[in-house]
């Protein structure tokens, strides 16, 4: 009886190292890994009137392809696994030109278009639903240590070309035109455009649609129309004075 008893406690002694794996393997393949993907691949039809069907997103779309590798990699990285997280981002960057660090935090339903060129540093946040056109960099000024890239809010479009650089707070629904570099803090539902990049006030994002990327008000034009209008008004007024003169 004694010994049918040991060798119970052995056999579960046994299988302890095999029963400690299962919650990570649960955690991979419950909904905490897979439903984050659903939501990526669902918002595709939503945002790109390009997708037909859902054989052209899975095979033809390196945005989602790059989450999918990504969402393992930081999955990985988050248990401390060394090498093969950032392995695994440089097999996303070969085969998709996109580079997403393993320990950037990317929210569920995010949709890279096109995706070439675009850059996620390390400590990058990126919110739920965020539109990311090519050529984006989340990067940091290469002058900081520990937090040092932006936090993006949720439903942010960050247009093509455009920079984020340094640990800023990008606050929800903001949309950064293309080719704009920005440098400081935006609040919510605000607009950037600019090298720098500006902010316009929250009466000027408002009558602006979340994506309509042509729409997007010119702030250089608009003082030098300013600007020539008071010219002329000054003109008139030296001419007038001149008239008066004689």
């Amino acid at each position: 009886m004694q010994q049918s008893l040991e060798s119970i406690s052995d056999d579960q002694t046994t299988k302890t190292p095999d029963s400690a794996h299962t919650p990570m393997l649960k955690n991979l393949l419950s909904g905490v890994f897979f439903e984050p993907l659903l939501s990526d691949f669902r918002i595709i039809f939503e945002r790109d009137p390009a997708a037909r069907n859902w054989l052209e997103v899975v095979f033809c779309y390196p945005g989602l392809h790059v989450l999918c590798l990504h969402r393992l990699a930081h999955w990985l990285h988050c248990r401390g696994v060394g090498f093969i997280p950032r392995l695994i981002s440089h097999l996303g960057r070969f085969l998709t030109g996109i580079e997403i660090h393993p320990g950037a935090e990317i929210g569920q339903g995010v949709f890279i278009d096109h995706g070439m060129g675009v850059v996620i540093g390390e400590t990058a946040i990126v919110g739920d639903y965020t539109l990311i056109y090519q050529g984006v960099t989340l990067g940091g000024t290469g002058k900081e240590s520990g937090k040092r890239h932006p936090t993006v809010g949720k439903n942010a479009v960050i247009g093509a070309g455009a920079k984020v650089l340094g640990n800023l707070q990008i606050g929800d629904r903001v949309r950064i035109g293309a080719g704009s570099v920005v440098l400081q803090n935006v609040p919510s539902d605000r607009t950037v455009v600019g090298v720098p990049g500006r902010i316009l006030s929250r009466n000027q994002s408002a009558s602006l649609s979340l994506l309509e990327h042509g729409k997007l008000p010119d702030v250089e034009a608009t003082v030098i129309r300013s600007l020539l209008s008071r010219i002329e008004q000054l003109e008139k007024q030296l001419q007038t004075l001149g008239v008066k003169s004689h």
